[in-house]
Formats: C-alpha cells, structure tokens, sequence
C-alpha cells in the first residue's frame, strides 16, 4: 500500500472499476454496478437527478448531489434495487442566451437566420460541449446509471410532450389568450411570473399634471397609453370625481380620461390617484379587466415607442422618458419630482434587462385544477417535504396564490408549440422571414403574397405572430375550415419547465414501462426551485397518472462562500468545484459540502475546510495502512471478532447512529459521528492503547481491528466513495465483491 493516499492515481481507475461491474456477479454492462437489477419482489429506490444545463460546466450547486449520491450508495448496500438517472437539459432561454453571446462576439445576431438554421447552429453548440457536465458528474463519484442518461430534447421526450399539450387541450385546461406578459426586449422572448427576478431600485417620482389631478408615476413616457385615472372608492377626497371624464391638453393634443374607482388604488401612494396604463401595467391591466377599458400598446417588441407615441415614436423607454419630463417640464406639466423613490422592479434574470409589461396572444395553462391535487397529496402525506415546517408553507402558499401558467417563449432553442396555422384563413398574421436574397422581411400574409410564395415564406421564417382571433389547428395536414394546405406553425416554444415538470415520466418511459420506479422515492434539489420545477412535477405526474411523482421531497442546502455570502461572477467567490477535485481530491469536497449541512439552509465552503477533509481522508489511509503492516507475514486464519468490548459497543452504537441519520436525511450529524469515531476514538485511542498487541501479532486483537476496519469503510463509503473502495481492495476479508455492492453494516454477525 502507497504511504500516501493520492487521489489523482486512484479516482479513475476506481470508478472505471464501478463502471464495469462484475458480470460473474450480476452487474455488467455499460454503467456496471450503478445499474440496477429489476427484481419485481423488492420495493426499489429510484432518484431523478435534477437536470442541469447540457452544455454547462459543473457549478458548486451541482457538487450538493452529493446528498443523492450518499442516498443511493446507501439504499444499493442495503440490497435494494437503487437507480440515480441522469439526465441533461436543452435549457431554452439560458443556452439561446449564451448562444447569442457567441453571436454578437463575431459581430453577428439571431436576427441575421431563418428559425430553422439557428436552431440546427445551437444544436452543433450544445452538442460540442454535452459531455462537459457529465464528465464532470464522474469526477465526483456521482454513480448515476449513465445507460439510462435522458437529454430533455431526445424525440421520444418531445413525443411524450407533445401529447400533454393535446391532452390539456382537449381537458380545456389549455387556452391562448392575449394577456400582458412580462417581456424582455433584448432577450426577445416572455416569462413566467415565477422566473422575473425583482430588484429594488432608486427612480425618480414624476408627479404630472392631468387636468384637475396631479398624479404620480414612475413612468410618464407610457402616457399615451392611458386610458383611465383611478382613486380608491373609499377616498373623500376624489368621490365627487368618480365615473366622471377629466379633459385636458397633453402632449399630443386633447387627453380625455374617465375617473374609475378600484380597490386597488393605494391611496398613500403619491396624491391618491393614478393614471391607468392597461398594455403596460401588470396592476393596471387588471384594473382594465374590471371596468372594461380598452389597451393602447405604446411600447413595441422592440422595446420602442409605437405610432401611437406621436412624436415620440421610434425611441427606446429611457430616451423616451427623458424626452417626455423634458417637454412636460418646459409647458409646466411637471408639479414636481421625487428624486429618490425606491421601488421594485421585474427584472430579466438572465440579462438584467427591465422587463416590459406587454400584450401578447400566449397560450396558458389553467394551473387552478392542477395545483389543488397537488396540495392535496402533500396535506395527506403521500408526499412529505423536508425539512417541513419551513417549506411546506412556502409550497401551499404558492400553488393556493398561483396564476395561470404561460407556456410561450418567443425563441428558437425549444420544441414548438404543435399549433398549426392556415394562412389562406388568417390573412392578418404577421410573418418575419428572411428570402431567397438574404433581406429580411415583416408584414401580414396578405400583404407578402403577391410578392412571395407560401413555400419560401415557410423556408426562410423566424417568427409568426397570429392575432388572438385567429383559428388554430392540432395538426398540420390539412386546414378543417377551408380545407387548404397553406399552415404554418407556431414558432413560440415552450417553457422550458413545460418540459422538465414532466421529467419523471419521460425519462422513466411513460406510458409504458414506467412503472416499477414510479412513483420516485425521493427527490432532492436547492430550495430555490421548489416553485419553478418541483411544483410542476407534482402537478404533471398527478395529473396524467394520479399519483404524485416523489415520496419525499428533500430540500438541501445552498453553498456559500466562507463569509455566508452567496456565490456570483460578480463578487469573483465563485469556487470551482472541479478545481477543489484536482488539488484536494473528489472525497474531500464531498464530505466539506456534507459536514454542517443542515437541510434547506446555507452551508460554508472554504478552501481550508476541504484541505482538513484531505487531511481526514489521509487519516483513513494510515488507519489501514497500519492494519496491513501489521498484517504481513501473517499465515494463521484470524478468528471472529470479540463481542462485548468497549470498543464493539461504540462501534455498535455508531452504526446505529449513522444508519438512523442517513434515514432521517441528517447527512451532516452521520458525516460527523463515523468522522469524530474514526480519527478520536479509533485512531487516537484505540489504535494507540492497542499497538503493542498489534505488533505481537495477537490474533484477536488483528481480528477486532479488521472488523472496526471494514465497518469505518462501510459507514464512509457513502460520503467517501473513492478511499473507501481503494482501501478495501487491499485489506484481507472474506469478500470478494467491490464495496459499492457490499452489504450495509449489520451487527451481531460476521462482516
């Protein structure tokens, strides 16, 4: 045996070892001993892993699998048959994001190609970069069943998908409608409510004057999108004003505007009384709804003020908002202005951008049927959250407070919405396609026929935008009206968690042969997703099988630096994982990220506390290297291990602990009891107190310590798998399986 342990001379050929199996064993094939045996009398344990991003490099987020791989090692030494599937992301908005990066670094931009060759351009990126992520899995031990890998845009997914988009269809739990949708300019595309990241922020507080009002407004330059004045019904001091029509001079001629009374007015907010912007205001459009006030979109797609802006048409916000204070200013509309208002803001959480508020036809799911299934089966305990009390909360109050979920995303990178067009009965939708010269052009298919044919307006499209009236059909054969041939297909793609939240199915073969792993038994990831994915999952997997997708939801913890701040490019504290495996080795990170981690909170990463988990990691490496000095030349047969010593008790009360730990999703206090047995009780005493027997060659008291030996590398194999699995390729024992197959420690009986 080395007199050191090394890690980078051991970790590949020991997972290459795990990757082969034992075919004399049972366990052969492409992912060897991490690749369960079917056995129809025995309740398995299965895991999904959360899907990252395909094409993305590891982050320290990722290395928290851990707490999965510790689980299933476990249930697969305990004989059950345990499956880990991986699986890889396409990642709509996030990959297209970093695509278009690339892009304009060649000073280049999505809008140069048609639709159909930038996606095959991502496709070529993704797929030069897929393995980095898995590569990189392996590095950390993760024994996930690579036969079974899953990449979120492979056909058979997309197919399973599809038919869940038909299926609420015909359920009526699917609609498009025009809605106002939080749209980012520069990304081109809409988000969910879930995904805006909002930002507090300083502005200033116009107070504008508006006929016998002055009223308040981060946002004069979407004046010309008013339509209503509103006060609180309640509020004494506007109620001779109500349902009443206010006249005065704008900036583009008469404004006139009726005073609605709304609940929703918060009448310590400036004077009282706001202006109502329906297309630019997630509140605003509600109130709209309410007292049926007609939309006047001011702000494009583009992110640029339309013909209805006058003058001012053309401009982006911020330009356009300082024109606008400037003219007010200068004809005395201006009473007066806060300068340092704070306020929170819908923000891009993939570019930062301010998310404009704008109408759009979307298609939508009716979350509402959805969502109390899925509180149901968490109220009854079908499904339990760990840890409960603070996150169960969280889960009830968002899917009790949820909204209909929009499923459209306005980018390429995706599968498209299987919605079918016919042109021939919807002159007005507008097209954008580039032609057979490369030019790009926009306009409605009633103004491109004359000049174009259907088929290179389909060859060189990017986008279609059909207006909300227009007739659809699920299929693209032939059109049920007018029995033409001309459709076209929806270009807006799905949510990329339209995908995910059917993760458990359609990786595990839904409809069919799905069953033996479903319901998973647990699923584990950062809180932080719990609304964006978890809750989706739930509702899919009750949805289309009645049966909730998870027995246990474990939330574990965030990483963060050794300051507790969270880890960003931007405050440069991001920890490579990867880099941590090349200097400390892969066990040492594993168990740094284990130790302190308490569910659902923040765990402490630094450098010096991966180094002392090397440094426990060479512990283990003297404590069996000293067992096999003592163990050479030795001939006699060593007999069983003593019974009721001071040292098998302990032994036997660390088992136990351990065991109920692990049970009990208490990861840190196991890492921390086989931890503080094996260097303090073990190393430090026990070894010292019995060195002299050691070197007489005592038989017994070799025999004791080959036994505490194999249980301490049992318990840690878990969290340490590659020293372990070394180790015990070098000691004596009567074994002759790898100890990722071995058996979980029993007492009272022989090892």
């Amino acid at each position: 045996m080395d007199k050191a342990y090394i890690p980078k001379t051991v970790e590949q050929d020991v997972y290459l070892l795990w990757e082969k199996g034992s075919p004399s064993l049972g366990y052969g094939g492409a992912s060897g001993y991490f690749t369960p045996t079917i056995n129809l009398k025995k309740r398995p344990f299965s895991i999904l892993l959360p899907l990252p991003n395909a094409n993305d490099p590891m982050h320290m987020g990722h290395a928290m699998f851990i707490v999965q791989d510790i689980l299933i090692r476990y249930h697969r030494m305990k004989g059950d048959p345990t499956l880990w599937l991986p699986g890889g992301d396409h990642a709509g908005i996030e990959t297209q994001f970093v695509f278009e990066k690339k892009l304009a670094r060649e000073g280049k931009s999505r809008f140069d190609y048609d639709r159909d060759t930038l996606y095959k351009m991502i496709a070529e990126f993704v797929d030069a970069n897929k393995n980095i992520n898995r590569d990189q899995m392996k590095r950390l031990g993760f024994s996930l069943d690579w036969t079974r890998y899953h990449y979120s845009l492979e056909p058979k997914i997309i197919e399973q998908v599809l038919k869940t988009f038909v299926k609420l269809h015909e359920d009526k739990l699917l609609y498009r409608a025009e809605k106002l949708v939080n749209y980012c300019t520069k990304c081109g595309t809409s988000f969910s409510d879930l995904e805006v990241k909002h930002v507090e922020q300083i502005d200033k507080l116009y107070y504008m004057k508006y006929g016998p009002f002055i009223l308040a407004t981060t946002r004069p330059e979407t004046k010309f999108g008013d339509t209503a004045v509103a006060v609180h019904p309640k509020d004494k001091r506007y109620q001779e004003w109500i349902g009443k029509e206010i006249e005065f001079e704008g900036l583009n001629g008469k404004v006139k505007l009726t005073v609605v009374a709304d609940d929703v007015v918060d009448p310590a907010f400036g004077t009282g009384v706001v202006k109502v912007t329906p297309a630019h205001d997630m509140t605003d459009y509600e109130i709209g709804i309410r007292h049926k006030l007609p939309m006047k979109q001011v702000i494009g797609l583009d992110g640029k003020l339309t013909s209805l802006a006058g003058p001012y048409a053309g401009l982006r916000v911020k330009a356009a908002r300082e024109k606008v204070v400037a003219d007010l200013t200068a004809r005395g509309m201006i009473d007066h202005i806060d300068e340092a208002y704070v306020h929170s803001v819908g923000t891009c959480y993939k570019c930062g951008t301010i998310l404009e508020p704008l109408p759009l036809p979307q298609w939508f799911v009716k979350t509402k049927p959805l969502a109390e299934k899925a509180i149901t089966v968490v109220k009854e305990g079908k499904t339990k959250i760990v840890p409960l009390k603070r996150f169960e909360k969280l889960y009830f109050d968002w899917l009790t407070t949820i909204h209909d979920w929009n499923i459209s995303r306005q980018i390429v990178w995706g599968p498209r919405i299987p919605v079918w067009y016919c042109v021939d009965c919807n002159k007005n939708i507008k097209l954008a396609f580039i032609d057979a010269k490369g030019q790009k052009n926009i306009g409605t298919y009633e103004e491109l026929k004359p000049t174009y044919s259907f088929d290179e307006i389909v060859q060189g499209l990017q986008s279609v935008i059909a207006p909300i009236v227009a007739t659809y059909e699920l299929q693209h054969d032939v059109c049920g009206k007018c029995h033409g041939k001309n459709l076209i297909q929806e270009t807006d793609t799905f949510d990329t968690w339209f995908l995910s939240g059917q993760w458990p199915l359609t990786t595990l073969g839904y409809p069919e042969g799905f069953k033996y792993f479903y319901p998973t038994s647990v699923l584990d990831t950062m809180w932080d997703i719990l609304f964006f994915w978890v809750a989706r999952m739930m509702m899919f997997g009750l949805y289309l099988t009645g049966k909730p997708p998870f027995e246990i939801i474990h939330l574990h913890s965030r990483v963060v630096d050794s300051k507790g701040q969270k880890m960003s490019k931007s405050k440069g504290n991001v920890v490579n994982p990867i880099e941590l495996v090349d200097t400390y080795g892969a066990d040492a990170l594993r168990m740094a990220l284990t130790f302190g981690a308490a569910p659902g909170s923040d765990i402490s990463l630094s450098e010096d506390k991966v180094r002392g988990m090397r440094n426990f990691a060479n512990k283990l490496w003297n404590i069996a290297r000293l067992f096999l000095m003592n163990m050479e030349g030795m001939t006699k047969e060593l007999p069983e291990q003593s019974k009721d010593t001071e040292i098998m008790k302990k032994l036997h009360t660390v088992v136990v602990d351990v065991t109920k730990y692990i049970e009990k999703y208490r990861f840190s206090d196991a890492a921390q009891t086989i931890y503080e047995f094996t260097w303090h009780t073990v190393a430090d005493s026990y070894l010292e107190e019995n060195k002299e027997l050691f070197k007489q060659k005592n038989l017994q008291a070799l025999a004791d310590y080959q036994y505490i030996l194999i249980h301490i590398l049992k318990l840690l194999h878990p969290f340490m798998p590659f020293v372990t699995e070394s180790i015990w390729g070098q000691i004596s024992r009567k074994h002759d399986q790898p100890l990722i197959i071995s058996s979980w420690p029993l007492l009272n009986r022989s090892e």
